[in-house]
């Protein structure tokens, strides 16, 4: 009994010279979309690319200048030849398990990664082999020079090429990874994942930042709080008053319309997230009748008119454009070549070409997304349209990540498949042509919709062969005409989104995706 209560007394000792144990620091978001499929090679959604920048970690990473800085990798070499890449990995890095990040693991994640992304594709394409030199240092060996290789290891977008452990890599890259181990900053909490309501993740304690500051996906990934709790909150008044009242730290997609009422809210802060915006996508499946037909693809093209949809989802002033390059207006690569019928709305020449289609009234199932403003406004507009030109459409609504899910099938529309949904993508990531997953024509192994052209295919693969400045832009101009042509999908325009959160929150990093490292509350 005596030792008993010298054990208690020294425990209550130790606890007063210990002082107060500090609150643990909690850091909540409304993200723009509920998180049901977990594994960022298997689907582009954006919201699975946020979980995936929150999980793991790249070898290489995009800054704030678009140029690639080595994230994981401590650096490589490269052959004068061009052909043999020797990357060596940094020190420090762990897997969530506690066990160290190998060469074996990142030449297995490539490779699954190189199957679903279409850079990686083309990198596929041009390789010879990978081979693990040792634990820390990996090759990979071209059968010809591919100057964008590092590039490719280091874009930032959908889908990114992230670093699992080897068991995960060698899933099926069309089949989704059974767990959320990886190497990064933050350390999914899975009893706490409540799927259309709540994901919580901790902080990694066993992360080593780099020592250069953060700078979009690069730099040092430095973490302020102990926990981010991500919360699915679909209506956004409800999510703004959360924000308003100090319920939540930031709300990660403010509607454009909204912007002037959360700027004049005491405590909030309002910032574009990045100055290219997001192009919006009305996706096409060319597998099956009609959609399948290009001149019934034509007839849509014919049938849109971007400031409808573009007025649909905002009238906030400078937050939209119209643009009918594939590859983003003003941009280095901004041709409009071959957009005449996308930027013409004719609803008569859209009739004609249905009619040579021979189309018959067979139904068109459209995919809604009620969840997302922009996604929801865009395909009220589109059902509306399509009864417009005679198109018997049946419009099913469900919500972003059920959508996910089920664009991946391939499948008759009859038997659970689709024809038509909307999408969009970052700008930033479509002005490359070789990131551009809407003009690559790789068929079975397309993006989803699965465009099929061997035209594309040969102009992109020369495209990646030239370092020529001019024959590049002859060749991206000769692409934009070709997936016009052939209605690989839609362009709706450019729109901007909003970040908002508390004036007491800094450091956030301004992007498309939302980052959750460097942001501290204070």
């Amino acid at each position: 009994m005596r030792k008993l209560l010298q054990s208690v007394a020294a425990a209550a000792l130790a606890v007063t010279f210990a002082g107060p144990v500090a609150a643990e620091s909690v850091f909540k978001v409304v993200v723009h979309a509920d998180l049901k499929n977990t594994d960022p090679i298997w689907t582009t959604a954006l919201i699975t690319g946020e979980h995936g920048y929150n999980i793991y970690d790249t070898l290489f990473a995009t800054d704030d200048d678009l140029a690639i800085q080595p994230q994981m990798a401590e650096g490589y070499t490269v052959t004068d030849d061009g052909l043999l890449y020797t990357i060596t990995l940094r020190d420090g890095l762990k897997w969530h398990d506690g066990a160290p990040v190998t060469a074996k693991d990142c030449v297995a994640s490539i490779a699954r990664w190189g199957q679903r992304d279409g850079m990686g594709q083309i990198l596929m394409s041009f390789l010879d082999k990978m081979e693990v030199v040792n634990e820390k240092t990996f090759t990979i060996r071209l059968k010809e020079p591919w100057a964008p290789t590092i590039t490719a290891l280091g874009k930032p977008n959908s889908n990114i090429p992230f670093m699992m452990p080897e068991r995960s890599a060698m899933t099926d890259a069309h089949e989704q990874v059974k767990e959320q181990i990886g190497s990064g900053p933050f350390k999914f909490v899975p009893e706490e994942w409540t799927p259309g309501s709540k994901v919580v993740y901790v902080k990694n304690e066993d992360y080593v930042p780099r020592a250069e500051p953060a700078s979009n996906a690069a730099g040092g990934k430095v973490v302020h709080f102990d926990r981010l709790e991500w919360l699915y909150i679909p209506d956004a008044n409800t999510a703004n008053n959360a924000l308003i009242n100090g319920e939540v730290d930031l709300v990660e997609n403010a509607a454009a319309d909204h912007v002037p009422m959360l700027r004049a809210s005491d405590g909030v802060t309002v910032a574009q997230t990045d100055k290219f915006g997001w192009q919006p996508w009305f996706v096409i499946n060319h597998l099956h009748e009609p959609t399948s037909n290009v001149k019934f693809r034509q007839a849509l093209q014919y049938m849109v008119d971007q400031a409808t949809y573009q007025q649909a989802n905002s009238t906030l002033e400078g937050s939209w454009r119209t643009c009918g390059a594939l590859m983003i207006c003003d941009a280095r690569f901004g041709s409009t070549t071959g957009s005449e019928r996308v930027m013409t709305q004719d609803f008569e020449a859209a009739k004609k070409l249905l009619k040579e289609a021979g189309y018959n009234n067979e139904k068109v199932i459209l995919m809604h997304p009620t969840d997302i403003p922009q996604l929801n406004s865009a395909s009220v507009v589109t059902a509306q349209l399509l009864r417009n030109v005679g198109i018997n459409v049946d419009v099913q609504a469900m919500d972003w990540s059920t959508l996910t899910s089920r664009r991946a099938e391939k499948k008759a529309p009859e038997d659970g498949g689709w024809h038509l949904f909307h999408t969009a993508w970052p700008a930033s990531t479509l002005m490359n042509p070789l990131m551009h997953n809407g003009i690559s024509g790789a068929c079975g192994d397309a993006w989803f919709g699965w465009h099929c052209d061997q035209e594309l295919q040969d102009l992109r693969a020369a495209y990646s062969r030239t370092a020529d400045p001019a024959k590049q832009e002859e060749l991206a101009e000769k692409m934009q005409a070709r997936a016009m042509e052939i209605v690989s999908y839609i362009p709706l325009g450019q729109y901007f989104f909003f970040r908002a959160y508390r004036d007491n929150v800094t450091g956030v990093i301004p992007s498309v995706i939302s980052y959750f490292w460097n942001i501290q509350k204070n």
